[in-house]
């Protein structure tokens, strides 16, 4: 079914009079389309839809404009160990919703009633000549404005809150960008299957604030409630109804998803995005499972027993067949086209190959007709690790591909530890700014000496020079080598063939901020302001290094998440 790469149609086209679908479903017995005039209520037609069977995809026309209905399909397909069954599914293609993603928009992007007013003029801020220029702000949407009594109720933790230019949220963001910040980085804003998009809940705290009654609050409430980072995809191409004013109308969120991109660019900001497209929220016959329930076994990677492989947290999928690397291509294609996002940062990248990822900025690029910046998390772990199924997107084999990674090595060295220490790991791992060896803690290792003090500064002049191969650094032991040739866990220190292609940074929304990392390491006795300091100086380390510039939202605030990793 390899012509199946070639189509451009797949998902719904409406114009002159008729709207077109089309399903790639190559295993599926028959499928047929179900078309509803809301998000609710029957279906007021079901076309059988015709096999191409060239391309193993199903097509069906309907001699009318659909725009603002809604469609699925019904898809009779085998499952191994289950037998044939009928899926009612929405469309992986999908550009938009109904509430809690139950059923597909009917529409063109394109259509004047999805662009805001000035869309098409609303000039993209010029400020990133290079990946070098780039000062990049991590920013969740619901966390921007939800405390933020000067946006109105109704817009709080909301697209819309972005369009309040005098929020005191919009004030700060327009000081970062005259202060230098280009780009504001959205922790996922696609469709994720986390949040209910009606009904959502968000617990009043109960009890004392160092007490166990907040947590125990919190476990019992987290299905239900209105707050998660999104990292479980269920529609890759369209925007999470949970930030819309009304998630039953599809064309809703993309027009309050546009004005929110609209107002950042007007504020100076870039605006990229954190994709996910290295797993599912499911897979198999699960109610979230999407892909799997229309080409079983087909989109996930598997392990030798035939089973998910689950490395990422979630249900991998295969970006290595064909039509994954296709759907993750195409819809980052539709997003900096027809959305005018201007960067995009993949999770756990390094779980993808990078051949598709060279084709995906090629693609990307053209589209956009602009560059748009690749940047992503390069991690070398699971079933892939070490080129096991193909070259990856990781960070020593992405070296000389312009597509940046973020980068440990200066991360660590500054703040001590690793990612992943346990919380009396935090304690005792001491880093450069908070007190290895010249300010022990009351945990920390007496066996340390100066030299370890002096091989973590190596490690930060690293990150300072770019973390760059061949870039000669004078060493604390008085040589001159490559930065390659300096050890990092075992690996080479400087991994990369340009500034460009790497990530610095101290802090992002994964484990403790800064601010919760210093409470474990430094001393207790440090005063309040010397604890500022320390923060300014990591944060710092991070402006000056060579490279791509990465700041979580509130660490120049002190951010802290009291421990919550």
């Amino acid at each position: 079914y390899a012509d199946a790469a070639g189509l451009d149609d797949l998902g719904v086209r409406v114009g002159q009079g008729r709207s077109a679908f089309r399903l790639w479903a190559p295993t599926a017995r028959a499928v047929t389309l179900c078309l509803y005039r809301r998000g609710t209520g029957a279906a007021f037609l079901m076309l059988p839809m015709q096999r191409d069977e060239a391309s193993g995809s199903w097509r069906a026309k309907h001699a009318a404009d659909l725009s603002g209905s809604y469609y699925t399909y019904l898809v009779e397909v085998h499952v191994p160990g289950v037998g044939v069954v009928r899926n009612r599914v929405t469309d992986p293609y999908a550009t938009s919703l109904t509430t809690q993603s139950r059923r597909a928009w009917i529409g063109e992007l394109g259509a004047a009633s999805l662009a805001p007013a000035g869309w098409a003029g609303t000039a993209r801020p010029a400020r990133v000549a290079a990946a070098t220029d780039m000062a990049i702000y991590e920013l969740h949407v619901r966390d921007f404005s939800i405390g933020d009594a000067s946006v109105s109720p109704p817009n709080r933790g909301k697209y819309l809150a972005f369009t309040e230019t005098e929020s005191a949220g919009m004030r700060h963001l327009r000081a970062l960008s005259a202060a230098g910040m280009t780009d504001i980085h959205l922790l996922p804003v696609f469709d994720f299957a986390t949040v209910p998009e009606s009904g959502c809940t968000t617990p009043a705290p109960s009890g004392p604030p160092d007490g166990e009654a907040q947590q125990a609050l919190v476990t019992a409430t987290q299905a239900g409630d209105c707050y998660n980072w999104g990292y479980d995809p269920l529609h890759y191409t369209a925007p999470e109804g949970s930030y819309a004013s009304d998630p039953a109308d599809g064309a809703v969120r993309i027009l309050e998803f546009r004005r929110m991109v609209q107002a950042l660019h007007r504020a100076g900001l870039r605006v990229g995005m954190d994709v996910v497209y290295n797993h599912t929220s499911a897979a198999g016959q699960a109610p979230n499972s999407v892909l799997d329930r229309i080409v079983p076994g087909y989109y996930h990677r598997l392990d030798a027993s035939g089973a998910v492989a689950t490395s990422t947290c979630c249900a991998n999928t295969a970006t290595e067949n064909l039509m994954m690397g296709k759907l993750m291509i195409d819809s980052v294609v539709v997003w900096a086209r027809d959305h005018h996002i201007d960067s995009f940062r993949f999770d756990l990248m390094g779980h993808q190959p990078r051949a598709v990822m060279e084709v995906l900025k090629a693609r990307v690029d053209a589209a956009a007709g602009r560059e748009v910046q690749l940047l992503g998390e390069g991690w070398n772990f699971g079933e892939v690790a070490n080129g096991a199924r193909f070259v990856q997107a990781s960070q020593l084999s992405l070296n000389g591909s312009g597509i940046a990674t973020f980068s440990d090595r200066a991360r660590d060295a500054v703040r001590g530890g690793s990612a992943g220490d346990s919380d009396a790991r935090q304690v005792s791992a001491q880093g450069w700014i908070n007190g290895l060896v010249y300010d022990r803690n009351a945990l920390a290792p007496a066996d340390l000496g100066q030299a370890e003090l002096m091989r973590m500064a190596d490690l930060v002049r690293v990150g300072l020079a770019g973390s760059l191969r061949s870039y000669p650094l004078q060493t604390y032991r008085g040589e001159t080598v490559p930065m390659e040739r300096i050890d990092y866990n075992g690996q080479p220190a400087g991994y990369v063939s340009q500034p460009g292609e790497v990530v610095n940074y101290v802090e992002n929304h994964d484990n403790q901020t800064l601010y919760d990392l210093n409470a474990f390491k430094l001393p207790t006795a440090t005063r309040a302001d010397d604890r500022a300091r320390v923060q300014v100086l990591g944060l710092a380390t991070t402006a000056f290094s060579q490279g791509i510039a990465y700041f979580h939202a509130g660490s120049e605030l002190l951010r802290s998440k009291s421990m919550d990793r």
